[in-house]
């Protein structure tokens, strides 16, 4: 689990931290503990040398050795706390003449505190060593002096300090314990805190290997409500957009691939008809069919070079002024006969006059014919289509409504989107709306679809007027427009 990856850079950054910043702790407090014990020590030997030299001076003088020795002998003999620390006396020439332990003192143990106090101005010395029997030791001594500083003896007190590093040495056993518990418990609960990210980064990690290999139907199981199960859901959500973009993919191959090979098909077989020998009412009319099938053709071919130029950013438009009116005119007489002939009836409400609108003469007629086209695909003999228009506060409508099959409910939101058919069972290739919708946005407009199964459905198509353009503070969003009106504006200053 810690050979590499985040593992890894967890257990260098996050425990290494951690244990850098315990161990800095426990030597600190350690140091601060041995530190206060010590001081603590030498504060009670200090003040317990204290007590006598006061006490001497308040039971007699001891201006001469021998009173000195006298006196001294006298306290020590009674001194209560023998049990806990030694108290020994010594001479004018350093030598001890008294212990309250009662026994000889060995005379070989150096006294680097004594030796230290008759340096020192405030007569005090301290010493923390080794005693020569190997047992640990603190010792504070005072010199007294008279008078005229003539030196009269000196008092030390000493104390093992066996049980204050024993105590010490428990103490920081208990905060190396601490120490390593709370590493221990920091290193359990970070396995687990990682594991947790990385067992499903890892299903995530495999699941998109086989997402990327084609397998759209792969779903992660979603653990926990947090930002992983989020990711889970969202990697979801993925798949099934590109399973269901790779079905639309897969239905629109099938569906060009019939579109294509029809005409091709009824082509060939009048060509090869015609190559037979034919009279001429029959090779009239294979040469109809031919020409209506190779500009289907052609239809079906330019309808994919805009798809194309449209994935690629590259529809572009040329942009003139133009009446709006004229080209829905053209649009519906093109399918006038078509109508008839499938039995349906199309309705054109005309109108007298409408405001001219900037845009691509082509590829709006195309607009029209693309809507017009799919409501007699959908309608039934019988069926009514109807094509209106009028201006409205600034703006275009065109509405083409019919009566056939209707959109479902479930279908409405997907209609623009590239390759998607709502039904499968009408030719087409599944991208005509989503060219037409692209198209009248590049002009400004809004293309709006409604509809309900069962009943029909109903196409609005909007486009701004050219005053409205003129004066819209969001014509850079139409660059070719911008560019038509920017040059049109410079010939007419000129």
């Amino acid at each position: 689990m810690f050979s590499r990856g985040v593992s890894r850079r967890w257990l260098l950054n996050t425990i290494g931290v951690a244990f850098l910043v315990l161990a800095v702790s426990i030597t600190t407090l350690s140091l601060m503990v041995q530190s206060s014990t010590y001081n603590g020590m030498e504060l009670a030997l200090a003040g317990r040398a204290d007590e006598l030299l006061n006490w001497l001076s308040t039971v007699a003088q001891y201006n001469t050795s021998s009173e000195f020795v006298s006196n001294v002998r006298d306290y020590i003999e009674v001194f209560p706390d023998k049990n806990q620390m030694e108290i020994m006396a010594l001479d004018q020439n350093g030598q001890v003449f008294i212990t309250c332990t009662g026994f000889e003192p060995d005379y070989d143990q150096e006294m680097p505190d004594y030796q230290e106090a008759l340096q020192r101005a405030d007569g005090a010395g301290k010493w923390v060593g080794s005693l020569n029997t190997g047992e640990k030791a603190m010792a504070i001594t005072r010199v007294v002096r008279d008078d005229n500083g003539s030196l009269i003896g000196s008092v030390r007190y000493l104390v093992s300090m066996e049980q204050a590093d024993r105590q010490i040495s428990l103490i920081i056993f208990v905060l190396v314990a601490a120490g390593v518990f709370i590493m221990l418990l920091l290193t359990l609960s970070g396995m687990y805190f990682i594991r947790s990210i990385l067992v499903p980064v890892r299903q995530l990690s495999q699941s998109a290997r086989q997402i990327a290999q084609g397998d759209f139907a792969v779903r992660i199981d979603k653990a926990k409500d947090d930002e992983i199960g989020d990711l889970c859901d969202a990697i979801n959500d993925m798949a099934g957009e590109l399973g269901a973009a790779e079905q639309m993919k897969n239905d629109f191959i099938s569906s060009v691939s019939h579109e294509l090979r029809t005409p091709l098909t009824a082509i060939k077989g009048w060509a090869e008809t015609l190559q037979e020998g034919a009279d001429p009412e029959t090779a009239e009319k294979g040469m109809g069919v031919i020409i209506r099938e190779s500009e289907r053709l052609s239809g079906l071919v330019e309808e994919l070079l805009d798809f194309s130029r449209l994935q690629n950013g590259r529809m572009r438009l040329l942009v003139s002024r133009l009446d709006i009116l004229s080209e829905l005119d053209q649009a519906v007489y093109l399918f006038t006969d078509r109508a008839r002939t499938e039995e349906k009836q199309l309705n054109y409400e005309e109108t007298t006059v409408l405001p001219p609108v900037y845009g691509d003469v082509d590829r709006l007629r195309q607009v029209f014919i693309n809507i017009i086209d799919n409501a007699l695909k959908y309608t039934s003999p019988g069926g009514t289509i109807t094509v209106s228009s009028r201006e409205d506060d600034g703006w275009v409508r065109v509405h083409i409504s019919d009566t056939g099959c209707g959109i479902p409910a479930e279908h409405l939101p997907n209609v623009k989107k590239k390759f998607y058919k709502a039904n499968q069972l009408v030719r087409g290739s599944g991208i005509g709306l989503a060219v037409a919708d692209e198209i009248v946005r590049l002009h400004g407009g809004v293309l709006e679809v409604e509809s309900q199964e069962g009943v029909g459905t109903s196409v609005t198509i909007s486009l701004p007027t050219c005053a409205r353009l003129e004066n819209d503070p969001q014509l850079s969003d139409l660059p070719e427009i911008s560019k038509f009106i920017q040059e049109r504006n410079q010939k007419e200053h000129e």
